[in-house]
């Protein structure tokens, strides 16, 4: 089973927790990705997320069934569209997997390949000035 989308709206963690809750499997991970007020000394106001949304979600499929092939797993992962203020929750990742290490290895994978290959910007407007991708100086 896999579950992937793009909404404006504010992501509500506990249905889709429930999407990954099988009897057939016995670990599952989440991660979830939330806005900041702090990268280094940048201070972050909020962001504003915008993508290529047909491309996007064909990446995101693409991604959680090869998650799903690989590591045989139920894949979640939703990422919020729009203006985001500080603490609000921006991207939400589950995988439901037989093991716990396939579960945290699929999890990791999914949000290391949705930063790179899935086309969704980040415009972040800070005290100083507005970056676009966030600042260059750090990764997470």
């Amino acid at each position: 089973m896999k579950y992937v989308a793009l909404t404006e709206e504010k992501i509500e963690i506990e249905p889709l927790f429930a999407k990954l809750i099988n009897p057939k499997y016995g670990a599952i991970n989440t991660f979830t990705g939330t806005i900041r007020e702090w990268t280094g000394e940048v201070h972050t106001e909020k962001i504003r997320y915008t993508a290529y949304a047909e491309m996007a979600l064909k990446e995101m499929e693409r991604l959680a069934t090869s998650v799903e092939e690989k590591y045989d797993a139920s894949v979640v992962v939703v990422h919020r569209l729009g203006e985001l203020e500080l603490s609000d929750i921006a991207v939400f990742i589950g995988v439901s997997t037989a093991h716990r290490a396939e579960s945290y290895e699929a999890s990791r994978m999914i949000i290391e390949e949705l930063k790179k290959y899935v086309p969704i910007w980040k415009e972040e407007f800070d005290t100083d000035k507005i970056r676009w991708g966030g600042s260059s100086r750090h990764e997470n």
